[in-house]
């Protein structure tokens, strides 16, 4: 089923990279994977070479168990990561093997098992109701019985960090006990994640030196600090980091595996994955995204499609210069790429970068460069944006080119508009009806077509599909994937002007245009006739 070591990298069994997206992480408002879900996850996390995969909690929790059947069934070979069921450590007054979740982390097959247990004598008291004693006893005798059971136990003291401050004899005694039974690791868990980084690596590091014992950290991040109070342990003695994918979790989320990962081998020179994994993180993150049904955080550290992207002049004429200026690492090490913006601040370098994006070449042809500059900041101020619209961007640079340079002029577009007109049908409190009528000329003809439409922009786009499909066979690959609206506050109430974002997908590729207007409907045809002339463009076989 699975590996009992972790991943082959160079560091071996010295340093574990632990996950736990698929219990801790579940506990994100939002998410809940199905079994189907969970093994597809695993697979991916094992695909990026961590060391060890939490699968859930067998014996708690009726899909977990599912999991580890179903796993153990053959559905999951691991080729990375070794499986780990968690559970808690036996309840008071039982023996570990009268205990039926103790039983159940035995029966669930998996050759490691994580065990909780409270390292608070607060929680201990109040919550267990119990003595330190005998929540001592729990620890030691639970532990003892699973290894007992050949399985390799890790020890997660919960609300670790809370419990030395308040008593730092009783939550060490917590740990000797793990240890002393077997554990291999016990780890430091900042549950209520009130941690910061100096704080936290002075707690590590002391209890490195008083115990000895072999340390790990989980860190949750409600001060926003669990990625670098990881670190932080990581440079204080812990060789064990417990993390979830896109730091999903619980309230504000976990420690994020791709971003604890990447500072540890790119700015700690600690080879914690497999070489050739690093570059497979971007994909896997956002794999994993679409599997918990949640856009990718596009402003995420390292993996997130924002994470180097520039917009400042500034920044442009520095990486045109030495991309390396402006980038903390090379984005390819990641998997992800660097990217250009355009906006208003914009300068030569940046749409100089940004064409070389597009396959045009505007070196050495500054005239082109300054009017293109000038033409951005110009719509940039009548509130066009072009940073998310990179079609549209493409679109206005060649149309530059073509103007200033005399070069080989940008195709007409695919038809010429004469006119078109949107209605609006009310024909009962929940019926209304969009209806547009255009008339276009294309390919020689004057075409005038009809449709109707769940809202203004659908019948137009109907119409226009109507009207064009004869003409341009290319056109039924095209769809309309997402169509999004926004009111710039510069002007008030009904004479606003409407920014509309389109974006458009033939099956191979998306782009996506923009259009600005005082009227909704204008902003949206011009967002479409753009999405429509970058296809053409595209289009190698010209037919109109």
């Amino acid at each position: 089923m699975s590996r009992t070591t972790p991943a082959d990298t160079p560091l071996g069994d010295d340093f574990h990279v632990y996950d736990t997206t698929l219990r801790d992480g579940a506990q994100r408002e939002g998410i809940s994977y199905s079994v189907t879900d969970k093994l597809a996850v695993a697979r991916l996390l094992d695909s990026v070479g961590v060391g060890f995969i939490e699968g859930g909690w067998p014996g708690a929790m009726p899909k977990d168990t599912e999991f580890f059947a179903r796993a153990a069934a053959g559905e999951l070979n691991l080729r990375h990561a070794a499986l780990v069921a968690f559970g808690s450590t036996r309840r008071p007054g039982l023996r570990p093997d009268e205990d039926p979740q103790v039983r159940a982390l035995v029966d669930s097959q998996a050759p490691v098992i994580t065990l909780v247990a409270k390292a608070d004598r607060r929680h201990i008291e109040r919550a267990l109701r119990t003595g330190m004693s005998e929540a001592v006893a729990m620890v030691g005798e639970t532990v003892a019985f699973l290894v007992g059971q050949g399985r390799r136990v890790f020890l997660d003291a919960e609300h670790f960090f809370d419990g030395y401050a308040y008593d730092p004899e009783c939550a060490l005694r917590v740990l000797s006990a793990g240890v002393d039974a077997g554990a291999d690791v016990v780890v430091l868990c900042d549950t209520n994640g009130g941690q910061l980084p100096l704080q936290l690596a002075e707690t590590v590091q002391d209890v490195v030196s008083r115990t000895g014992f072999r340390v790990g950290i989980h860190c949750q991040d409600d001060t926003a600090c669990a990625v670098a109070n990881t670190v932080a342990a990581v440079q204080a003695g812990a060789t064990h980091v417990q993390c979830t994918a896109n730091g999903y979790g619980e309230r504000t989320g976990n420690a994020d595996l791709f971003s604890v990962v990447g500072n540890l081998v790119t700015k700690l020179d600690m080879p914690v994955l497999p070489t050739e994994a690093l570059s497979e993180l971007t994909r896997v993150s956002h794999a994993l995204a679409e599997i918990a049904n949640l856009a990718p955080d596009t402003h995420q550290a390292y993996v997130g499609t924002s994470a180097f992207a520039h917009k400042a002049g500034l920044h442009a004429s520095a990486i045109k210069v030495d991309p390396e200026l402006y980038n903390h690492i090379d984005p390819v090490t990641v998997g992800n790429g660097q990217r250009v913006l355009v906006t208003e601040m914009a300068g030569r370098a940046s749409l100089e970068l940004k064409a070389r994006e597009f396959g045009l070449d505007l070196t050495g042809r500054p005239e082109t460069v300054n009017s293109a500059v000038r033409r951005v900041k110009e719509l940039e101020a009548r509130g066009w944006s072009f940073e998310a619209a990179d079609a549209s961007l493409e679109l206005l640079l060649r149309r530059e080119a073509s103007d200033v340079d005399g070069a080989e002029p940008l195709p007409e577009p695919p038809f010429q508009l004469e006119s078109y007109r949107v209605v609006l049908d009310h024909r009962g409190e929940d019926d209304v009806v969009s209806e547009a009528t255009v008339k276009v000329h294309v390919a020689g003809e004057r075409v005038i077509a009809t449709a109707e439409g769940n809202g203004p922009v659908h019948a137009l786009d109907a119409a226009l599909r109507k009207a064009l499909s004869p003409h341009l066979p290319w056109l039924s690959d095209v769809e309309l994937v997402d169509y999004k609206v926004r009111i710039l506050t510069d002007q008030h109430g009904t004479d606003a002007v409407t920014r509309v974002l389109v974006e458009s997908r033939d099956g191979k590729r998306e782009w996506t245009t923009v259009g600005v207007h005082g009227n909704i409907v204008e902003a949206s045809w011009l967002a479409l006739c753009d999405a429509l002339v970058h296809k053409a463009m595209t289009q190698r076989a010209l037919t109109w």
